[in-house]
């Protein structure tokens, strides 16, 4: 499904309808992946799911520490949001010392992964998977795949 996303209120809407969409799995974490080049939106998309799902605290890209968890109120679906930003990694580099098996283990995480192709190789299969891609007239592309 492609979607033209015009501005960051229609983003925040966005991002407030994908979150109701979303549905813990019984085996493992939400792992939702975010590709795109600098400035397609991948961070301020999930600031937005941040927003939508209650997280008061200032969210901002984990680019220079990989991974940032928030805990998410007690009536989310999920307990933990984990926002990890893999632009730094080399591509092939695992995801070991982040812990990322064991925080794909808890079905209570949802996970937001920008830039999956730097990792592709320490992924399991996105419970989905979103580009992003900015437009000349200041518009966002998203397709869901």
């Amino acid at each position: 499904m492609q979607k033209t996303i015009r501005d960051l209120a229609a983003l925040q809407e966005e991002a407030s309808s994908f979150v109701g969409t979303l549905v813990p799995r019984a085996d493992s974490a939400t792992l939702i992946t975010l590709s795109g080049e600098l400035g397609a939106g991948k961070t301020a998309f999930t600031k937005m799911i941040a927003n939508a799902l209650g997280i008061e605290d200032t969210v901002t890209s984990p680019t220079f520490v990989l991974e940032k968890i928030y805990a998410l109120p007690a009536d989310s679906a999920f307990e933990r949001l984990i926002h990890i930003d893999a632009y730094r990694l080399e591509e092939g580099d695992d995801l070991g010392p982040l812990g990322f098996d064991t925080l794909m283990q808890d079905p209570t995480n949802l996970i937001m992964l920008e830039w999956p192709e730097r990792v592709r190789d320490a992924l399991p299969v996105a419970t989905v998977a979103i580009s992003l891609a900015a437009n000349a007239d200041g518009s966002r592309t998203m397709i869901y795949g």
